[in-house]
C-alpha cells in the first residue's frame, strides 16, 4: 500500500506536492475506508481527485506511473528518459526532477527517493522502517564521469562480491533497482521493493486504454473467477449471464506470408489465433426468457468499460493491488460509477484506488465519503500545479451541515475552471 507519493518538477508540476493516504483522525466510515497494514498506520484505501482541465490531475498519475517504469532497467548508456521538467520557467527546466514514494511491502515501510534529469540518475536513496528507518542503499552519479557511486548500509545482507557486481552494473541512466534484476544475487530488501513495483502498483489506466486483452487473459488461466465476473456485472445491471472465449486460427495469405518472412530474422508462424469475447444475455422473465449470443465488439461503450472495471475490481478484492484510473467516470452512468466505487470500498481488504474525475454530483453523497479522500488540483499563477485535500479546508469553510457539492461547485474549494462570458468577438475574414 502507498503511505504516500511526493513529485516535483515534473509536467505541470513546478513544486513538490504529496498525495497522502494517512487517515485523519476522524472515525467515520472507519470500517469501509482505513485499513493498519502496521500496528498504529492508519491507511485509505481511496483518493478521489477533482480539479480542471489541465491543472495536473492526470499528470499526477503520470508521475507516478513514470516512477513505476523507472525500476526497469534501460538497455543502453546513451539512451534518455522520456518526460519532460516545468517548462514554463527557463529556471526548472535546467533543474532536476524529484520522486519520492513511501509504501508497504510484506509489511515493511519502505522510503524511495530518486532524483534524476533527461540523462541520468543523480541520486537515489532506499529505506526501510523496522521500526526504525535503517538505510538499505544510497547512490550518487558521477554526471563527467558518467559513474555511479554506492553506499550500502549496514542491515543490508549481502556480501561484498555482490555488492561490487551491483555498482558496476549500476550505470548512470539505470536506478539501482534496475540493476539488480539483471544481477545474478539475491536480496531479500531489493526484491520485496522490485515486487511491488512490478506486482502491487499498477500502470495508469486511460479512458483509451484497452483492458479487453488483459482481462480476457485473467479469465482464461482463472486469476479471474468467471462465476465472481458474472456477479459483479449482475449486481450492476447487466443482463450478462455467461462469459465465452472463442478462439479462431487465422492462416496469413501468402503475399503478407512472404513479406514477413524477408522483412524478419525470425521464424514467422503461418498460422495465429484469434479470439472473441461472447456474451451471453437474457431477456424476459423466467416463463419467457430468451438468450442470445451477443460479440463483446457488440456491446455499448458503457458495457464495455464495465466489464472492464469489473475485472479489476475482482482483481483488487482477491489480493493487494493498486490500480491508478484516469476520469473513473468515462462511458459510465453516474449511479454505474457509485455503485463500482461503493462495491470496492465494501469488498476490498488491503488494496487501493487512485482515481480523477470531473464528475462533482458524487460530492453530494457526504455520507459515503471520507474528507479525507477527496483531493483537488488547481493551477496556480505560474502554471504550477496546486494538490491538497478537503480535510485541510477547517471549520468556517466545511461544516458537517455543509453541502460539499454547492462549496466546490461555486468555487469556494477552488479547483474549478475560472471561465469567461459566452459572448465572441470575432475578428472578420483578413484582419487581426
Amino acid at each position: 500500500m502507498i503511505v504516500n507519493f511526493a513529485v516535483q518538477n515534473f509536467g505541470t508540476i513546478k513544486d513538490k506536492v504529496t498525495l497522502s493516504f494517512e487517515a485523519t483522525n476522524s472515525k467515520e466510515l472507519e470500517g469501509y475506508y482505513v485499513i493498519e497494514p502496521i500496528k498504529g498506520l492508519r491507511l485509505l484505501k481511496f483518493a478521489l481527485i477533482y480539479g480542471p482541465n489541465a491543472s495536473g490531475k492526470s499528470t499526477l498519475l503520470k508521475a507516478l506511473d513514470f516512477l513505476r517504469n523507472l525500476v526497469n532497467p534501460l538497455s543502453q548508456k546513451n539512451q534518455t528518459f522520456a518526460f519532460s521538467p516545468f517548462l514554463f520557467d527557463e529556471k526548472t527546466i535546467k533543474e532536476n526532477t524529484f520522486f519520492s514514494i513511501e509504501f508497504i511491502q510484506y509489511q515493511v515501510k519502505y522510503l524511495y527517493e530518486v532524483e534524476l534529469n533527461e540523462k541520468a540518475i543523480v541520486a537515489e536513496k532506499l529505506s526501510f522502517f523496522q521500526p526504525n528507518k535503517a538505510l538499505v542503499y544510497e547512490r550518487k552519479t558521477d554526471l563527467d564521469k558518467q559513474l555511479s557511486i554506492i553506499q550500502f548500509g549496514s542491515k543490508l545482507k549481502v556480501n561484498k562480491e555482490h555488492k561490487d557486481v551491483l555498482e558496476a552494473n549500476t550505470i548512470w541512466n539505470n536506478t539501482v533497482l534496475g540493476a539488480y534484476a539483471k544481477t545474478n544475487f539475491e536480496s531479500k530488501e531489493l526484491q520485496a521493493v522490485i515486487d511491488w513495483f512490478n506486482y502491487t502498483l499498477q500502470g495508469v489506466i486511460i479512458p483509451k486504454t484497452d483492458l479487453l486483452p488483459y482481462i480476457s487473459e485473467k479469465l482464461e488461466n482463472e486469476e479471474i473467477n468467471k462465476i465472481n465476473l458474472l456477479k459483479v456485472l449482475q449486481k450492476a445491471d447487466f443482463n450478462i449471464s455467461d462469459i465465452s472465449i472463442k478462439k479462431t486460427e487465422i492462416q496469413i495469405d501468402d503475399n503478407l506470408f512472404d513479406f514477413l518472412t524477408k522483412s524478419s530474422d525470425k521464424e514467422v508462424n503461418r498460422k495465429y489465433e484469434s479470439k472473441e469475447v461472447i456474451f451471453r444475455q437474457d431477456f424476459g422473465n423466467d416463463s419467457q426468457k430468451q438468450s442470445f449470443q451477443l460479440s463483446y465488439n457488440h456491446q455499448s461503450d458503457g458495457t464495455k468499460r464495465y466489464y472492464q472495471l469489473s475485472g479489476l475490481l475482482l482483481l483488487m478484492i482477491q489480493k493487494g493491488t493498486i490500480f491508478p484510473i484516469d476520469e473513473i467516470e468515462s462511458s459510465l452512468h453516474a449511479d454505474l460509477l457509485k455503485h463500482f466505487l461503493l462495491t470496492f470500498l465494501v469488498n476490498s481488504k488491503d488494496s487501493q484506488l487512485i482515481a480523477t474525475t470531473h464528475h462533482r454530483e458524487l460530492l453530494m453523497e457526504k455520507d459515503i465519503f471520507r474528507h479525507d479522500v477527496i483531493w483537488f488540483t488547481e493551477k496556480k499563477t505560474d502554471g504550477g500545479t496546486e494538490l491538497y485535500s478537503l480535510s485541510d479546508f477547517n471549520t468556517s469553510v466545511i461544516r458537517d451541515t455543509s453541502s460539499i457539492y454547492n462549496a466546490y461547485k461555486i468555487g469556494k474549494l477552488g479547483a474549478v475552471p475560472n471561465v469567461g462570458d459566452y459572448y465572441l468577438d470575432l475578428a472578420e475574414n483578413g484582419k487581426k
